[in-house]
């Protein structure tokens, strides 16, 4: 039963993981720049994604751009497009597999291959953890290094915006549920090990006891 209830807590992780993923693909406020400029009311908030720039007036207005060019991208955000979404493919394929494979569902058939399933669902959430966490953290070195660049004017420097907090989260999600499917159906594997060699043993033991018997009749 405890089994069962860590794997529903990781399933609903690895949902959150799975949103959260989606989101950040989608957000276009991976970089952000505020200039405040000599008047407030002309204030302008410059967002960057990884499929659109955007731009947001303080009187209201916004405007978006897509990036129809992909090989005038520089590389980090060419790799950091094709990761996320290798995250999100593979992260949706683990809430498929691991829907057959836990415990409190009647799908997949034997326990064996409940476990099985199980434990392919929670090597598809680590990858996807791991597809996640590696664009973000590269952006967020791009973004730390040019904002440290001396050379690189001040309207021209950003910061981290909340998309990348958004993929960290969800890969660290994606992580912890892939290592819990991974560890619980490791655990029973290890449990049918352990207790296996002593069903062995009983028609060995059955056996002496049959022989001492035969020879008690013989005397």
């Amino acid at each position: 039963m405890a089994s069962a209830s860590l794997q529903f807590f990781a399933f609903i992780l690895a949902l959150f993981g799975v949103f959260g993923a989606i989101t950040a693909t989608l957000l276009p406020n991976w970089k952000v720049n505020a200039d405040v400029g000599s008047n407030i009311i002309t204030a302008i908030t410059q967002m960057q994604g990884l499929w659109m720039d955007c731009t947001w007036y303080s009187t209201g207005m916004f405007s978006c751009t897509l990036k129809y060019s992909v090989l005038s991208l520089p590389i980090y955000i060419q790799a950091a497009r094709t990761t996320m979404v290798l995250s999100c493919i593979l992260s949706a394929f683990g809430i498929c597999i691991t829907t057959v494979g836990m415990k409190c569902t009647k799908l997949g058939g034997d326990t064996d291959s409940k476990s099985h399933a199980c434990f392919a669902g929670g090597v598809c959430f680590i990858l996807a953890g791991i597809s996640g966490l590696v664009p973000t953290s590269w952006y967020t070195r791009e973004i730390i290094s040019n904002f440290l660049d001396q050379t690189i004017p001040e309207s021209s420097k950003h910061e981290p915006g909340g998309a990348v907090y958004t993929g960290f989260i969800s890969a660290g999600f994606l992580l912890i549920a892939g290592v819990i499917f991974c560890t619980s159906c490791f655990k029973k594997q290890q449990g049918a090990w352990i207790y296996s060699p002593k069903q062995h043993d009983f028609p060995s033991t059955e056996q002496e006891s049959s022989a001492g018997y035969n020879l008690k009749d013989y005397v």
